[in-house]
């Protein structure tokens, strides 16, 4: 039975003095080992009071032996324990035995936990005349045994918190984490590690780490190279559950647990990092690039004129050729061979300085078909000697349009070069076809090539900046992104279509025409009569052959001219006779045309809007600005005689 927290367990056990054995020892001997014996024993008679108490007892109790032998168990208990023994006792002197053991209140002592045996003594006539209270405290080993066992709950809490936090830590890091153990069998794979490698936490758990992740090429030296990697940051290249590769950054480092040895790697994926490397390194080539197309384009200038001051020698003298030879057409039809020539490489030199030409948009009306031809022009030589064959299929009713013929020609220029390039890695024959066709308001120019054609996965990033497919130094990846744009700002686009009929690429360029296209400007006429007004000219050129040729084209015009080599010598003729009109080359030693321009307007300021600057080099800033500083108009060598004599025409008024 239970009371009060106590445990009572009732038994018909009494001590009988008739079956006590005869003991050799002296009763002071019995005293004195129940005096100094652990457990507390007392003895009470059937008057309830203490007859003896060993000092165990008494100590406990807290009371001297006078308070205590020959006292009443009321006198020395507790009322409330009193009051619970008073049953009990009548049950023991009734002959029976209990076991009791609990928790126990006590006024002075505290709460105790007690474990008693009370045993009835029956004397030899058969009455029970003491009970025997034997009693041991184990409150102390208690209480020690429950802290002991709260604080290894504590213990097994803190270590679950501790477990469970780092299983969040593990399973929530955005790094990809891995453990294995020491034969390399993954034993955690976290949900970040999951997301990079595409495998499933359950298909990698027992896997190797080799086999799983790393690149069958890299496994020998993953393995050998593992105990320098503790520690330390270490790139290499880790593969994916599809088998692609990719850069990685790996931490690596070692614990151990109940005498196993783990392996734990925290991976960062490094493809944006170096995809966002590879891209700087692109722009800062296409920066090279773009100060080599400068450099180019200054030398471009210097070059063009050059070119330009004997083709315009060449061309002029051509012309007034074909004008004193009019009665032999034998001599006339040398003189157009040559005039022709001439003209083609003029246009090659202009088509040159259009392209590098850095300036706003022009829109004017353009016939695509001479644009083609230009560029095809150009590429002639490059074509031939690469054995490809440049087919044109131009639609003669092609309609003109408004746009810019110089970013056209560049774009143009960009897939006749392409094109080339992907014939050449073709056997032969290498053929590319450029034709155009209209459909409504659309115009468009179709490439097509004989060469391999363009792969799926090219063809998706082909209009990107800086991606090209050309051998490093042969490409910048900015054509077709280019062209594109120019051909979006023309109101169309440019796209890669289905393979050619002719095996290759097939790229085509659709541009807006509109109703009707806008008429090009008057030329300006020439004032009524057969011959043009007479007017004084002063033509200033450093080469003697180009002004020759100018004086001779003016002076068969019915003007009268004068010519000077240098700034200084016009500026003297300037200051002596009268002239109506001042050509002027802008390029020349000593003084140039800027300078002499300035002079003159200081000088006879009804010269200053009056002066024609002829020039071979129309790419150069300084010939920019003088020409806008200035207010002048300009006439770009080499020019034809009636392009000359419209110009002074309209100088003069």
């Amino acid at each position: 039975m239970s009371e009060a927290g106590r445990v009572l367990s009732w038994s018909k056990e009494p001590w009988h003095a008739s079956l006590a054995p005869t003991l050799p020892l002296d009763p002071r001997l019995m005293s004195q080992l129940l005096q100094h014996i652990s457990t507390r024993v007392a003895v009470v008679d059937r008057g309830l009071r203490y007859v003896w108490a060993n000092a165990q007892a008494l100590a406990f109790m807290g009371l001297p032996e006078s308070e205590v032998i020959g006292h009443h168990m009321s006198e020395v208990l507790d009322p409330a324990l009193y009051g619970s023994f008073v049953p009990i006792f009548e049950r023991l002197f009734a002959g029976e035995s209990l076991h009791l053991e609990g928790w126990v209140d006590y006024a002075r002592q505290g709460r105790r936990y007690r474990e008693q045996d009370l045993v009835p003594y029956v004397d030899e006539a058969g009455e029970v005349v003491l009970v025997v209270v034997c009693g041991l405290d184990h409150t102390e080993a208690l209480v020690s045994e429950q802290q002991l066992a709260e604080k290894l709950a504590e213990k097994q809490r803190q270590l679950k918190a501790s477990e469970a936090l780092k299983a969040a830590v593990f399973d929530n890091a955005l790094a990809a984490l891995v453990s294995t153990d020491h034969t390399g069998s993954i034993v955690e794979f976290n949900p970040a590690a999951e997301a990079m490698f595409g495998w499933r936490r359950a298909d990698a758990l027992g896997r190797k780490v080799g086999e799983l992740l790393i690149p069958e090429r890299h496994r020998r030296t993953y393995w050998n190279e593992i105990p320098a990697m503790l520690g330390r940051r270490v790139e290499l290249e880790a593969r994916r559950a599809d088998g692609r590769e990719f850069p990685i950054e790996m931490v690596m480092w070692r614990t151990e647990a109940d005498g196993t040895v783990f392996f734990t790697a925290s991976f960062a994926d490094l493809s944006e990092r170096y995809e966002a490397a590879r891209q700087i390194e692109r722009q800062r080539e296409a920066l090279r690039q773009g100060e080599k197309l400068t450099m180019m384009g200054s030398l471009l200038a210097g070059v063009a004129h050059e070119l330009n001051n004997p083709l315009a020698v060449a061309m002029g003298r051509a012309l007034l050729l074909q004008e004193r030879a009019a009665d032999r057409p034998d001599l006339v039809l040398e003189a157009r061979r040559i005039h022709d020539a001439t003209d083609r490489c003029a246009r090659i030199v202009r088509t040159f300085l259009n392209m590098a030409r850095s300036r706003p948009a022009d829109r004017q009306p353009v016939d695509l078909n001479q644009v083609v031809r230009g560029a095809a022009e150009m590429l002639g030589y490059a074509y031939r000697s690469s054995g490809v064959d440049l087919a044109l299929a131009l639609d003669p009713a092609l309609p003109e349009f408004s746009g810019d013929p110089d970013q056209l020609c560049q774009v143009v220029l960009n897939l006749l070069v392409n094109a080339q390039h992907a014939v050449s890695m073709a056997p032969a024959p290498r053929v590319v076809r450029v034709s155009t066709a209209s459909q409504g308001q659309a115009v468009w120019l179709q490439v097509d090539d004989s060469g391999p054609g363009v792969p799926p996965d090219v063809a998706a990033r082909l209009f990107e900046p800086f991606f090209t497919t050309k051998a490093e130094g042969l490409g910048t990846g900015l054509g077709l992104s280019v062209s594109r744009s120019v051909a979006r700002e023309h109101g169309g686009d440019l796209v890669l279509g289905d393979r050619s009929a002719l095996g290759g690429a097939s790229f085509r360029l659709t541009l807006t025409a509109p109703e009707q296209a806008p008429a090009r400007l008057p030329e300006p006429l020439l004032p009524a009569g057969d011959e043009p007004a007479c007017t004084r000219v002063l033509v200033v050129d450093d080469e003697s052959e180009i002004g020759s040729m100018v004086r001779d084209m003016l002076e068969s015009g019915g003007h009268e001219v004068a010519t000077a080599e240098s700034g200084a010598v016009a500026l003297a003729l300037l200051d002596h006779a009268r002239f109506d009109a001042v050509l002027c080359d802008l390029r020349m030693p000593d003084m140039d045309g800027r300078a002499l321009w300035r002079e003159i307007a200081r000088r006879h300021p009804h010269l200053a809007r009056r002066v024609l600057f002829t020039t071979g080099d129309t790419l150069s800033p300084e010939a920019h600005e003088t020409l806008m500083v200035s207010g002048c108009a300009s006439l770009d060598k080499p020019f034809t005689k009636a392009e000359l004599l419209r110009r002074v025409a309209g100088i003069v008024g």
